[in-house]
């Protein structure tokens, strides 16, 4: 349903964009993610024709951005940053100004309005100014906005930003509802995002698409993959523990950690194997008092970093005096 065919952006000497490229299929909640100045922004706006590409094209619903924009921007419902809308307006004068610019007349706009409007749970500011909605609500009014043609694709750039816990969740249930119907893009600064209604992620860096693969997949690149959290209420058991587990030939470290849980002993696997079995077995044998054993599935965060962080610089040596 979408197709984007090596997309790049200059923007004077800065390569903003350099040669993305993938696809999106009908069912699909696709996440993109990116540290600031990434590139997803200015991929998503080439993709919704708002900006020009200067290599590159979007293929939407088998109509291209360039060739045929109007067609291809029939199939979109975008949501850009910042969610832009006329502050003066009401949010039942924007909704049926947007219904009347995308076609639809009379009966028709007044129904897709009230459709959208209880979708996103928007009764309450129904005839407030949006000027005078708070940012969650304001964002709530950008979604329906996005929504009210039904479009098979949608590109959302920060859906769920400034929206509370219980309206993330919210919103959240409204793409998972709709996935089944269309190709979706989110891109998204959370990872608890990505793994709450994605079902592949994307992340991007300097322009460039350095990782494409499911939230678990990528999870599975974390040293945290099958890593084992012993839940330890005595410190003065760690260097006994650690001890017994270090001539472990799958465990390649244990290392102490301090958090919100309490104290823990985390040992790492070598290539990812599970060792659950192996630390069980000798918890068992010592008696060790463990308050936990809990398996970790990896760390999208740990994963996110390794990937976009930019190369360290290298000093040359200093030639000898």
């Amino acid at each position: 349903m979408l197709e984007i065919r090596n997309l790049v952006k200059h923007f004077g000497p800065l390569v903003a964009v350099d040669g993305v490229s993938f696809e999106v299929p009908r069912g699909e909640v696709l996440g993109f993610l990116g540290p600031n100045g990434a590139g997803k922004s200015t991929t998503m706006k080439m993709i919704t024709g708002f900006l020009a590409p200067t290599a590159g094209t979007a293929i939407v619903c088998g109509d291209d951005i360039l060739t045929r924009p109007l067609q291809a921007k029939r199939h979109i419902g975008y949501l850009p940053e910042g969610a832009p809308a006329y502050p003066d307006m009401t949010v039942a004068e924007f909704l049926d100004f947007i219904a009347h610019i995308r076609g639809y007349r009379g009966y028709d706009a007044k129904a897709r309005v009230a459709r959208i409007v209880e979708t996103i749970h928007l009764d309450e500011v129904f005839n407030q100014p949006i000027e005078t909605l708070s940012k969650g609500f304001r964002r709530r009014v950008g979604v329906a906005q996005a929504l009210i043609h039904d479009p098979p694709v949608l590109v959302l750039d920060e859906p769920t930003d400034g929206l509370d816990p219980n309206q993330k969740y919210e919103m959240r249930r409204i793409i998972a509802a709709m996935r089944a119907e269309k190709a979706i893009i989110i891109s998204t600064h959370l990872l608890e995002e990505v793994e709450a209604v994605c079902s592949r992620a994307i992340i991007i860096a300097r322009g460039r698409v350095l990782a494409d693969a499911s939230p678990e997949e990528l999870a599975a690149r974390s040293r945290f993959h099958n890593a084992v959290r012993i839940g330890l209420g005595d410190r003065r058991t760690d260097p006994a523990i650690r001890s017994a587990l270090a001539p472990l030939p799958a465990i390649a470290a244990v290392e102490p950690v301090d958090d919100e849980a309490g104290h823990a002993l985390i040992a790492f696997p070598r290539d990812g194997r599970p060792i659950i079995g192996d630390i069980a077995d000798l918890t068992r044998m010592h008696g060790w008092p463990v308050s936990e054993l809990r398996v970790e599935r990896g760390r999208l965060d740990d994963v996110f970093r390794s990937i976009t962080a930019p190369p360290l610089a290298i000093e040359p040596p200093r030639a000898a005096a």
